[in-house]
């Protein structure tokens, strides 16, 4: 389908130096910004704690974030789950501090932030009150009575700790879920999607490498791994969190990438198959096939990045980085792919014969 067709064919590859020095130049701020800042991993991939909090109504997370700042925790990372009275948690590791402390902690200011009561983290909230009381009986049942008449003072409800059923009916919430996410798992959840990346690239050039011919295999891989290197360095750059869900973003670019380079360059095979292009100029031969496959790319592209464009307005925190890596993936790939991969096969040396089918003449039998 075109809604528009370009009758005569734009000049890329006439350009095509100036277009490489740009990436070029794109492609080492990446990698300088990655060999000095680094990436900002989030806690998928550098471990940490995560809680899985209903509330009786509709949470608000904007309160909730600013209590994680005020303990400290301003790389936490709060997001509704499921709904919108379900919310997800994640912190950070932090020295020193246990995951049970950790969630202890977390409990009481949320509570307190419901509530508006103050106190250390035992003192306010029941839940967390019941879970110190379950110790205080293990370990030292002589200070468990004065506790309770301490906390029954502080908190206001006459509620008994031990017998408490139901966190609701003081905090409005109820911790349903925490898990401690191990270094050790973040860092083999790290090198599992390093591993992805490489084994989706050497797939990508097999397959052009059997598809097309080997300077395809080349230059598409290259394009793509431009796209793959400047999503990270931008991320980099500016300390975005980085996470599984990013990471998923990217190898679904690299996908994109590819179909595109595979549309211009299927083009450019059956231009060096046809009479027409015969005796045309290799850098002509691929300014035709980026013309004519422009109106496609145009469209794709566009309704691709609408519903992006959603997803990063609409989405929310939980795919607001998703989105924002899938849009700098999209417009980078359709640069890389026509004015990146593109003039590789021109520099690799492409030519007709390298495509093209070999023309017998037909022979004739002599005449005695």
């Amino acid at each position: 389908m075109e809604f528009f067709r370009i009758k005569k064919d734009i000049p890329f590859m006439r350009h095509a130096l100036i277009f490489n020095v740009i990436s070029l130049i794109t492609f080492l701020i990446a990698v300088v910004s990655l060999a000095t800042k680094g990436l900002h991993l989030g806690v998928d991939f550098t471990g940490g704690t995560v809680m899985e909090v209903t509330y009786v109504k509709a949470a608000e997370l904007d309160k909730i974030r600013d209590a994680m700042a005020k303990l400290g925790f301003t790389e936490a990372s709060v997001q509704n789950f499921g709904s919108t009275k379900d919310v997800l948690i994640r912190l950070p590791v932090k020295p020193g501090l246990t995951s049970a402390k950790l969630s202890d902690t977390v409990t009481n200011s949320l509570c307190a932030l419901e509530t508006g009561a103050t106190g250390g983290v035992e003192a306010v909230c029941p839940q967390v009150a019941r879970s110190y009381c379950e110790r205080l009986e293990k370990t030292e049942p002589a200070k468990l009575a004065d506790f309770r008449k301490d906390w029954k003072e502080s908190a206001g409800p006459a509620v008994d700790c031990l017998k408490q059923p139901d966190a609701k009916a003081v905090g409005q919430f109820e911790v349903k879920r925490v898990e401690f996410v191990g270094p050790q798992v973040g860092k083999e959840l790290l090198e599992g999607g390093a591993l992805a990346l490489l084994f989706v690239s050497l797939g990508i050039v097999l397959y052009l490498w059997l598809r097309f011919e080997w300077k395809f295999g080349v230059s598409a891989i290259i394009a793509n791994l431009h796209d793959v290197v400047i999503i990270l360095g931008v991320f980099s750059l500016f300390q975005w969190e980085f996470s599984l869900p990013v990471l998923a973003a990217v190898l679904a670019i690299l996908g994109y990438s590819v179909n595109e380079s595979v549309v211009v360059m299927d083009r450019v095979r059956e231009n060096f198959r046809n009479r027409k292009f015969r005796n045309t100029p290799v850098s002509q031969v691929i300014d035709n096939a980026i013309t004519a496959t422009m109106s496609r790319t145009i469209i794709t592209h566009a309704s691709t990045q609408l519903m992006v464009c959603s997803m990063l307005i609409f989405g929310g925190e939980t795919l607001y980085y998703f989105a924002l890596a899938l849009t700098i993936g999209i417009c980078f790939g359709i640069y890389s792919s026509v004015l990146v991969g593109s003039p590789l096969l021109m520099w690799l040396g492409l030519r007709r014969e390298d495509l093209a089918r070999t023309e017998r003449k037909p022979t004739t039998d002599a005449v005695v």
